[in-house]
Formats: C-alpha cells, sequence, structure tokens
C-alpha cells in the first residue's frame, strides 16, 4: 500500500494521540485511524484543519512525491 500521508508521523512528532485530533477535527477515532493508516485520505478541506490543530503547514502532512 502506498503512503500519501505522514499524519501519523507528525501526531508523534507533536506527541499527540489520534483521539485528540479527532476531537479537535470532529471526526471519528475510527476515522482518524484510518488516516493515520494511510487506508483512507482526508479530503483536502479536512487536511488544511489537521495541519490547523496540529499548527503544522499543510505539506508537512504530505508524503513527497519527488526527492
Amino acid at each position: 500500500m502506498r503512503r500519501y500521508n505522514r499524519i501519523k508521523a507528525v501526531l508523534a512528532d507533536k506527541q499527540k494521540s489520534s483521539k485528540w485530533l479527532a476531537e479537535e477535527v470532529g471526526r471519528s477515532r475510527a476515522t482518524v485511524s484510518r488516516w493515520c493508516s494511510n487506508h483512507v485520505q482526508p479530503p483536502l478541506e479536512v487536511l488544511y484543519e489537521v495541519a490547523d490543530a496540529l499548527e503544522v503547514d499543510v505539506r508537512e502532512l504530505l508524503v513527497p512525491n519527488k526527492k
């Protein structure tokens, strides 16, 4: 499975839980878990909400497509 987002890694860097993120962005814990495992990707608008909650640039939440 291809990784598209780094939500799980950024949560770890910020020492935040997926439960905390779910509450911050108004989504279920199950939904956030699927984002963290890259089984499902959040819509672009929601990705910006996640970035705001984590106080990071939205680009930090994405896996680069070029090195």
